[in-house]
């Protein structure tokens, strides 16, 4: 067996060059300037002597390639950002090619994946790597043709000259194309010209995908490569305190067992013998910190709420003095527990620790902390590190740490031999990092005529260092408002969880909202709509959110939900901002046979311009049932330090028969695209709980609802 096709610069020139020549242009990933952009002789490029930023090859056979920098979790990424480059060039789709590119912070910025932020920043970079290629085309047609470059257009890869009926293709031009300077400046399109971007564009990966090719580093080998696997302490606050491996070393496969830190892994040939000596291991720990139960968390909470030690966030106004002349004063507090990531690939890393450097491969969000992180354990210049990236069987914001490829780098070194390191699925829900558990107190004044006049926010959260958004909706829109946290610091490791704070947030402020404006006796979605007039009309203090576009998709999600209209249905409403981009939701929910059975979400999404509509209605559909799902069931309980749940068996997911239809549909501004990965499942908890409401009466002011009420869905 050999390893995963590895996407260096000598194999990538072997896939984009041919002898006869070709067009190959580096495009800087650090800037959006032109001028940025260089062209390269095609036979340097094919002997793999020169240095570049990032490519976008051209051959003669009309099969244009480039790298795609970014880790591909199943966020598109890998489809939208040659979308962006083939529709600026003009080119013939069924004949682009991408590869993934290694880790190279010489040639690429943000390498990384998080924050919906990929889209974004590269957005106008990689307009003008196609736009300068498209230009270079006409300028080389223009010169064989003589006629004047202003006289042609480009379609389908192909140069056209309108007025002799003449057609060259990009392929027949490479070559010419190469020997022309790069333009400084170039015209990108009017985006009422795209045909490719908008549209529906399958995956490129998909056929590697079904047809099982080795994508995932799950996947990855490499001949001569050992597997590991770690036993790490089954509790949070204990450490390891001896080891007798002596029944372990002697089981068939097995290489050797090696203690450090507090892990104590097992080596050898096959992940079954590894793992069926793991369990052979006799250790024994001791207590290093407080073993923290899930009923302490409870008793933590509700003495923080009470602090005098809270950070303020936000202050706008006289809070108290809003309080005390309030009509109707509404107080609620709502609590999330912790949750693991589960992605469907758990945690895998492959090291190769040598005297003149280090290899490392496998799915990271972060590779370039991952590089820092490893060169800082090893104490050697990150130069000498490489990374190759293999495709993330998901993320959800889990391989954003670093922990798993510090432990194959580690263990490497020490055995001196090339490892593979894998966690099973027990490993990785009982190993951390989880989402936050997080309490908010909610209190609401409201004057007379059902105005709020006063809004109270307090978060608690284990290790989230600020469990609130002190700036999103209603802040800037409510005279007096005060937002506050306190943090407990936990042994549990803790991290960001697709979403980050707003995954729970979200649901809780409209929740909250939604019981506000039932006291006031409102419209819900009337309720929001009043305070985001008052934001706009008489802000009070920073509104650092866009009105307009909130309020766009809230008529959006009014229109298509048939808000209000319905018969036989009850419907819950919620609308969010995040990750710059905005997310109104409405959830249908009927009883049948005595029971809430939740039907139906409708999601109005303002991201900016739709890239790819097939892989944006799977971000947004994805995201709601992974919303609803965590929502309504997911819970990881402790005792003593230790997690209660360790697999699928004991900790609930959605099932495919209890999704929803989800209706998706996005607000065309024409603005830039802004993030989609995450913004979609922070509103959908509150649309489920307040549909909820509205079909039974009962407030769900905790996750996961399915231990609140029988709840079914279909």
């Amino acid at each position: 067996m050999s390893s995963l096709s590895k996407p260096n610069r000598r194999n990538f020139m072997k896939l984009a060059a041919t002898a006869s020549g070709g067009l190959f242009l580096g495009f800087s990933w650090t800037s959006s300037v032109a001028s940025a952009l260089e062209v390269v002789s095609d036979t340097a490029i094919a002997a793999g002597k020169i240095e570049f930023n990032s490519f976008m090859a051209l051959s003669p056979d009309g099969i244009v390639t480039i790298f795609s920098p970014n880790p591909e979790l199943g966020q598109n990424i890998k489809t939208s950002f040659p979308m962006v480059v083939a529709e600026e060039l003009d080119a013939d789709w069924t004949k682009v090619k991408v590869v993934q590119a290694p880790l190279d912070t010489k040639k690429f910025e943000r390498q990384l994946t998080g924050g919906s932020g990929a889209v974004p920043h590269s957005w106008e970079r990689l307009r003008k790597a196609g736009a300068t290629a498209r230009h270079m085309l006409m300028e080389a047609a223009a010169k064989r043709w003589k006629v004047p470059a202003s006289s042609l257009t480009t379609e389908n890869g192909m140069v056209v000259h309108a007025a002799s009926g003449r057609k060259l293709s990009y392929g027949e031009l490479a070559t010419e194309a190469s020997k022309l300077p790069v333009p400084t400046e170039v015209k990108l399109k009017d985006p009422k010209d795209f045909k490719l971007i908008g549209t529906a564009v399958r995956n490129v990966d998909n056929r590697e995908m079904i047809t099982g090719k080795p994508l995932y580093g799950i996947d990855f080998y490499k001949e001569g490569m050992l597997f590991a696997m770690i036993q790490r302490p089954k509790a949070f606050g204990m450490k390891l305190k001896s080891v007798d491996a002596t029944a372990a070393k002697a089981m068939p496969g097995i290489v050797d067992v090696v203690t450090f830190k507090n892990n104590v892994a097992v080596v050898g040939k096959s992940t079954w013998q590894v793992n069926k000596a793991r369990k052979a291991l006799k250790i024994a720990y001791e207590k290093e910190a407080a073993l923290e139960s899930s009923s302490d968390h409870d008793r933590i909470f509700k003495e923080l709420l009470n602090s005098p030690d809270a950070t303020v966030r936000r202050k706008d106004g006289d809070v108290d003095g809003a309080f005390k002349k309030a009509a109707k004063v509404i107080k609620s507090e709502y609590q999330c527990p912790f949750l693991p990531h589960s992605p469907m690939e758990p945690m895998n890393f492959f090291a190769h620790v040598r005297p003149d450097g280090v290899e490392l491969a496998g799915p990271t969000q972060t590779p370039e902390m991952a590089r820092g992180q490893v060169a800082k354990l090893l104490n050697i210049d990150p130069e000498k590190i490489t990374l190759e990236l293999t495709r993330l069987g998901g993320g959800f914001g889990r391989r954003l740490s670093a922990d798993y490829v510090l432990e194959a780098a580690e263990l490497s070194s020490i055995i001196k031999q090339p490892v593979k390191v894998i966690w099973t699925r027990e490993d990785d829900t009982t190993g951390g990092t989880y989402r936050p558990a997080v309490r908010y107190r909610f209190e609401a004044a409201l004057d007379a005529k059902g105005n709020m006049i006063g809004y109270k926010l307090r978060g608690v959260g284990m290790n989230t260092g600020n469990p609130t958004r002190e700036d999103n909706f209603p802040s800037g829109a409510v005279d007096n408002l005060l937002i506050d946290s306190v943090e407990h610091k936990s042994p549990i490791t803790t991290g960001p969880w697709r979403a980050p704070i707003t995954n729970f947030l979200a649901y809780a402020e409209q929740a909250f909202l939604d019981e506000v404006a039932h006291a006031a006796g409102k419209d819900p979605v009337q309720f929001r709509l009043e305070l985001l007039d008052k934001a706009k009309k008489s802000p009070v203090g920073e509104v650092k959110y866009d009105i307009d576009r909130m309020k766009g998709v809230i008529d959006l999600a009014v229109e298509k939900s048939g808000w209000g209209k319905k018969k036989g249905v009850a419907q819950g409403f919620s609308v969010y901002f995040s990750h710059r981009s905005y997310v109104a939701q409405v959830g249908e929910v009927e009883v049948k046979n005595g029971a809430p059975v939740v039907t139906r979400v409708y999601a109005a999404c303002d991201c900016g311009m739709v890239i790819n509509l097939s892989g944006a209605n799977q971000q947004v559909r994805g995201g709601v049932v992974d919303g609803m799902g965590h929502a309504m069931y997911g819970k990881l309980s402790f005792k003593d330090g230790a997690p209660e749940q360790d697999n699928f068996g004991a900790y609930r997911l959605i099932r495919m028969k209890e999704v929803p239809e989800v209706d998706v549909h996005f607000v065309n501004n024409g603005i830039d695209p802004t993030g989609l990965g995450e913004p979609a499942l922070p509103p959908t908890g509150g649309a489920v709980a307040n549909a909820i409401f509205k079909a039974t009466g009962k407030r769900l002011r905790n996750q996961p609802f399915a231990e609140q009420a029988e709840l079914k869905t279909v």
